[in-house]
């Protein structure tokens, strides 16, 4: 079956989109010899690659390989990579031919050389979302060094030598939430929950920065509690809610600045406890769901449509091929049930 699949593409095509060797893909396609399981998979994906940017009608013009690289849950970046996928046929003349390396739990070292295998697989540009680690930097500092730009999506690494960021004011959206959680409860001394996938994420800790400073100044009554370590992933992220529903018995609202929202729901529900204000970020399919249940009071999007074309806009303007222009941050947009986007 891939073998059929392939015969659409050249061994060269399937290799530089892989960021393998040639007789590696040989070996794959006609299983010969042992291939690492990884490796067979990334060749499988960079098939699957193809085939979309062959469907968006990519044919001619000149072509850039950006690497996406991303540490998120899974429903965050098939979200990013549908966005980035219908944002290819946009930039025509040029062909943008997407690899994505997508993680829902990887270290600062293991992210770092990742990064580096971008380099040798002759990457022209990379797409990050990472923790703000100095591995991380490290990378960043080398790819830059190597003439290939790093554009940060979501959240930022301001002291790394990206030659951007994409995405929306993190601050902004943290005080938006808190504006909205503090107009939505009763007007009572009581303790909200701001839950955290990871402080190492620049974007997640910004968020919560706002979300504690407007409160702070306008709605003293609210004690804030954190509760982190969840990295968006629904076990951990049920164990420290439910841990934290233990220790309060009066909590009953939550501002998620990263994911793992159903976890949250479910930690609420499994302990018969009402959950009366709930804010969550990015109108992914769970949140959609949760959304359409009404178990979701509002989230807190960014239209990753414009953010895809937009890290596109940053690395084509570094290449000196499109007219240089100010990139603005994606704007705050509120969601509720009522208003949830087809």
């Amino acid at each position: 079956m891939m073998l059929e699949r392939a015969k659409h593409f050249s061994i060269k095509q399937l290799a530089t989109q892989a960021g393998v060797s040639k007789a590696t893909v040989d070996r794959v396609l006609h299983q010969r010899g042992s291939v690492h399981y990884q490796t067979h998979r990334r060749i499988e994906q960079a098939l699957d690659e193809l085939e979309a940017q062959e469907k968006n009608g990519l044919a001619v013009g000149r072509t850039f390989h950006v690497d996406v690289v991303m540490h998120t849950p899974q429903r965050f970046s098939a979200a990013v990579q549908a966005a980035i996928s219908a944002q290819l046929g946009s930039l025509a003349p040029f062909r943008i031919a997407p690899r994505f390396h997508l993680f829902e739990q990887i270290e600062p070292q293991a992210m770092h050389d990742q990064l580096l295998r971008c380099l040798d697989a002759g990457s022209q540009g990379v797409v990050l979302k990472a923790a703000d680690e100095p591995a991380v930097n490290l990378a960043v500092k080398q790819l830059a060094a190597a003439g290939i730009p790093v554009v940060t999506l979501v959240t930022d690494l301001p002291h790394s030598e990206r030659i951007g960021y994409v995405g929306m004011d993190n601050r902004t959206a943290g005080q938006t939430a808190a504006y909205l959680l503090s107009r939505w409860l009763a007007p009572l001394p009581q303790e909200v929950a701001v839950v955290i996938g990871s402080e190492l994420f620049r974007g997640e800790e910004e968020r919560e920065m706002g979300f504690r400073m407007w409160l702070r100044t306008r709605a003293e009554h609210l004690q804030v509690l954190d509760i982190s370590g969840g990295y968006g992933v629904y076990e951990r992220t049920f164990e420290r809610v439910t841990a934290a529903l233990n220790q309060y018995p009066n909590l009953k609202a939550v501002y998620s600045v990263g994911g793992g929202n159903r976890a949250i729901v479910d930690a609420f529900a499994a302990l018969d406890r009402p959950l009366e204000v709930f804010i969550g970020h990015d109108v992914d399919d769970e949140n959609r769901q949760l959304l359409a249940e009404e178990k979701i009071a509002a989230v807190i999007d960014h239209n990753l449509q414009v953010d895809a074309r937009n890290v596109f806009l940053h690395i084509l303007q570094f290449h000196r091929l499109w007219k240089p222009e100010p990139i603005a941050p994606s704007q705050v947009q509120i969601v509720t049930p009522f208003n949830l986007p087809y």
